[in-house]
């Protein structure tokens, strides 16, 4: 009859649990010592050239969507013939319209409008929106 001691039971346990404990503490260290993603940045239509005027330079894009491009980003446009354009967003929106100065460049009404963003930079930005909490306890 093979019967084992209870204490090469209890090594044998205490083996697994030792080999176990080592391969978790090497895991966490090269998750530690793996280099930083870099960020990938996306290139976004978010609409179209909807009219330009020329005094002032500015233009009213018609947005592809629900308007989520913050003021002061940069927009650019590309139309046919190598034609481009930089834009920047005043803010200023009304319904599906928001509109932009020009900064440089040539564009015609249709002309594509395209953002490009970091996923860091559009977090970032998002979390800028939000109201800030008064810090004074308001009374009921």
């Amino acid at each position: 009859m093979n019967f084992k001691s209870p204490i090469s039971n209890f090594q044998t346990i205490t083996a697994i649990l030792a080999c176990a404990l080592f391969l978790a503490s090497c895991v966490d260290k090269t998750a530690e010592t793996s280099p930083p993603i870099p960020k990938k940045e996306e290139a976004r239509l978010v609409g179209r050239i909807a009219s330009v005027n020329k005094d002032p330079d500015f233009v009213l894009i018609q947005s592809y969507g629900s308007w989520k491009v913050q003021t002061g980003v940069i927009l650019a446009t590309f139309g046919s013939n190598g034609r481009a354009a930089n834009l920047k967003v005043t803010g200023e929106k009304t319904g599906q319209f928001a509109a932009a100065d020009i900064q440089s460049g040539t564009l015609e009404i249709g002309d594509s409008v395209y953002t490009t963003l970091t996923s860091e930079s559009i977090d970032v930005k998002e979390s800028e929106q939000k109201p800030q909490e008064s810090e004074t306890p308001i009374a009921p």
